[in-house]
């Protein structure tokens, strides 16, 4: 078991000085973007007890950049845990992976987080289906573009590994195998439907 960062780094080389350099304070021209062009952002949280990374997408530019140390996050539909929103309130930390498809490298962004409900803010991501209940407001305070060796490897974007649905069991099966509900499980076709109106 490794149980301090000199035994860990004993075991590593040292970053190079580009890996230390790359490192910003602010969302610079190649930052914003990146993330102009993301559909897709994992948001990482936790609070004394846990850790948590949840997946958070939408059109590409759906984080708004306000300016080069703002971010607005609107918190769309989902299961209603509120696992981030909670970490958020209590921590006001958060991690952002920001990926654009077919792009192997990633945006990583670090800083303080608060929520809003202000209408006046909400508003700016009305559609014609609904308004954001809250908005998660990230004051960046680390931003760095991560190397292409990880999604790289994975082939994420090259389709070699991309399955067929049909691989696992349908969510609802294994939800119900999860919660040992009694109910029939919900079809693959009937949870997409229903996700459809709600997203």
């Amino acid at each position: 078991m490794i149980e301090s960062v000199t035994a860990l780094r004993q075991l590593y080389k040292a970053p190079s000085e580009r890996a230390l350099r790359k490192q910003l304070d602010h969302l610079d021209r190649h930052c914003r973007r990146f993330i102009e062009l993301s559909p897709f952002v994992v948001l990482a949280s936790g609070n004394s007890q846990s850790l948590d990374a949840s997946p958070r997408g939408g059109q590409p530019g759906f984080v708004r950049i306000i300016d080069d140390h703002t971010l607005w996050i609107p918190d769309s539909p989902g299961n209603n845990r509120l696992d981030s929103l909670s970490n958020i309130l209590e921590t006001g930390k958060v991690g952002l992976l920001f990926m654009v498809p077919g792009v192997d490298e990633t945006l990583r962004v670090n800083g303080r987080a608060h929520l809003t409900a202000d209408a006046d803010k909400t508003m700016q991501f009305a559609d014609e289906k609904r308004t954001p209940r809250s908005i998660i407001v990230v004051t960046v305070q680390e931003a760095y573009l991560h190397c292409a060796k990880a999604l790289m490897r994975s082939g994420l974007w090259s389709g070699e590994y991309r399955q067929e649905r049909s691989v696992l069991p349908s969510m609802g099966e294994m939800l119900k195998d999860q919660t040992g509900s009694a109910a029939p499980p919900e079809s693959q076709q009937e949870m997409l439907a229903r996700y459809q109106q709600d997203l």
